[in-house]
């Protein structure tokens, strides 16, 4: 189950780039929304029963607008496709209220903000609160080409455009993005941010972490991930700390799943590990982590776990529910 509690309209659909759309989100009922902060991201419940997260990419400030970039995916599991073929203007919608699991780390000396394609949705937002800020910021952005850039015109007539590098896959080799380069020496106080498709990001992180960069200075969200199936997946056990229950989560279904038609509701939203709605605390045991959410360290704390994807490695998980 998803936290839906705001009813919106369509106000505008509009062609940001080759194969990305726009949504101007407002009240149904004509009220202010509720606040965000850079690196916000809304619940939307589509038509088909089906809920996506999507980056707000809006003013902060704007209180009468939501908007969200989406991109069409081949491989979509049918949210984009979706918003892409069936949502018009006018149509009404329900979200969740903002919630941020990507904030700015405001006390850094200095941001840098990697963008891989759709991936800029957050990153946009953030370096416009930056520079609303006047703090020190260099953005780079790698898409495909350029028209599957999104908001190249809105780059173009913002006060930091010469602090946005473009890099174009089907470019010249000498303006493509070059990490090793890029992520050499990792600075005190200096703070990454990373958003995009999880090839991307798994080369942005997977450089700084050979480079020495801080996982404290590390932040990313991703937006899909492909839950790793393995031949060692098995069946077994949860006990609920409460009231002593067990349940038996077979090999073929998730703790989720298993733990719903067993009676017991945990909310649930992006069901790939990647946005933490149904961050549950693993009281003995020792979970199989398949998230994206958690970093390496809260993974290997081993005291939290996310049931929409994970397992376990011990033949019980005791889960404080």
């Amino acid at each position: 189950m998803s936290s839906v509690n705001l009813q919106v309209r369509v106000a505008r659909k509009a062609q940001e780039a080759l194969d990305i759309v726009t949504l101007e989100l407002v009240a149904s009922d004509g009220r202010a929304l509720p606040a965000f902060s850079a690196g916000s991201h809304v619940d939307v419940q589509l038509p088909g029963g089906i809920t996506r997260q999507y980056s707000l990419c809006n003013d902060p400030k704007e209180t009468h607008r939501y908007l969200i970039g989406v991109l069409r995916d081949p491989a979509s599991r049918g949210g984009s496709l979706v918003v892409h073929d069936s949502l018009k203007e006018g149509d009404v919608l329900q979200i969740s209220a903002p919630r941020n699991h990507f904030p700015l780390a405001h006390e850094a000396k200095q941001h840098l903000l990697l963008a891989g394609g759709i991936g800029v949705t957050p990153i946009l937002c953030m370096a416009e609160r930056l520079a609303i800020t006047g703090a020190a910021f260099e953005m780079h952005y790698a898409t495909r080409a350029p028209e599957r850039t999104a908001f190249r015109s809105r780059i173009a007539a913002s006060s930091f455009a010469d602090r946005v590098h473009f890099h174009y896959d089907n470019g010249d080799a000498a303006q493509k993005l070059d990490l090793k380069a890029l992520l050499a020496r990792p600075q005190a106080g200096t703070h990454l941010y990373v958003c995009g498709p999880k090839g991307y990001m798994d080369a942005v992180l997977g450089t700084a972490r050979a480079a020495g960069w801080p996982e404290s200075q590390l932040h990313y969200e991703f937006f899909g991930a492909e839950v790793a199936k393995s031949d060692s997946d098995a069946g077994f056990e949860i006990r609920l700390a409460s009231s002593g229950r067990i349940i038996m989560v077979p090999k073929d279904q998730t703790v989720t799943q298993a733990l719903a038609a067993a009676g017991v509701e945990v909310m649930v939203s992006c069901e790939q590990g990647v946005c933490g709605t149904c961050l549950t605390r693993v009281l003995e045991g020792v979970p199989d982590h398949k998230d994206s959410y958690l970093t390496p360290e809260e993974q290997a704390a081993n005291d939290q776990f996310t049931p929409c994807c994970s397992r376990s490695k011990t033949p019980q998980l005791v889960l404080d529910l």
